[in-house]
């Protein structure tokens, strides 16, 4: 079965007019999709401070007659953001949840280091996102969606708080061939990649756009519109992926 995902990430959601905006428009365009995604996941800095505020904001705008699906960003707390956007209990833990989304489960998987920018799956993570591989009914494919990218992106930015310990992920995609790609957000540029011979599709951000070296001094683009991913994965376990802007 083909699975049609759009993917948003880095709303930073403050309390500002600008943020909720931009973010409103993205869910607007979304909601009138003539073909509805089978699922919309949101890869992290939903928040800008990490305040409840910001996260009952975002629990309005990304509501949908679709599932959205959300992991945190280096932005985000915790706490805050299980009581006030998923309703659960406020626990410091890691936020980890598998969804399964038309035969294919997508892992939004937590890589925050509470208090830093890097990123990093610990060892909770790694462990279950290793057991509900693991546990996959056989022929299910599999996506693993997490904040901050495992490799180089060739800007001081983001590469300055990449994903840390690469090699453990990759030896548990090693394990697991059936994932089929790895998402991530926090460069605030569409990117495409490969990690551990899988594609790394880097989301692109709805807040601002990085501009890369290339294309001037200052790195935020606050003029672009916001951006999304569309993420199509056909019976044949290929990703392709489509990016577009909401103007």
């Amino acid at each position: 079965m083909t699975v049609l995902l759009a993917q948003i990430s880095d709303l930073h959601l403050d309390g500002g007019g600008r943020a909720t905006r931009r973010a409103e428009r993205v869910m607007d365009h979304l909601r009138s999709l003539p073909r509805p995604v089978d699922a919309l996941l949101v890869t992290g800095d939903i928040a800008d401070h990490g305040a409840e505020a910001e996260y009952e904001e975002a629990a309005r705008i990304l509501a949908a007659p679709f599932p959205v699906l959300t992991c945190p960003g280096n932005h985000d707390s915790r706490p805050a953001f299980r009581k006030a956007l998923l309703g659960e209990e406020p626990g410091p833990g890691p936020v980890n949840r598998l969804h399964h989304v038309a035969g294919t489960a997508v892992l939004m998987c937590d890589s925050t280091l509470p208090g830093r920018d890097e990123g990093l799956l610990d060892a909770e993570t790694l462990a279950w996102m290793d057991a509900e591989l693991t546990a996959l009914p056989e022929g299910t494919p599999a996506l693993l969606a997490f904040h901050q990218p495992p490799v180089d992106l060739h800007h001081p930015l983001p590469d300055s708080c990449r994903l840390q310990q690469p090699d453990t992920l990759a030896a548990l995609l090693e394990a697991h061939p059936r994932v089929a790609a790895v998402l991530t957000g926090h460069a605030h540029t569409a990117a495409a990649s490969v990690f551990a011979g899988r594609p790394l599709i880097v989301g692109p951000a709805v807040t601002w756009t990085l501009r890369m070296s290339w294309e001037g001094d200052a790195p935020a683009d606050r003029e672009q519109p916001p951006g999304i991913a569309y993420h199509v994965l056909d019976d044949t376990g290929r990703l392709t992926t489509h990016y577009r802007v909401v103007l």
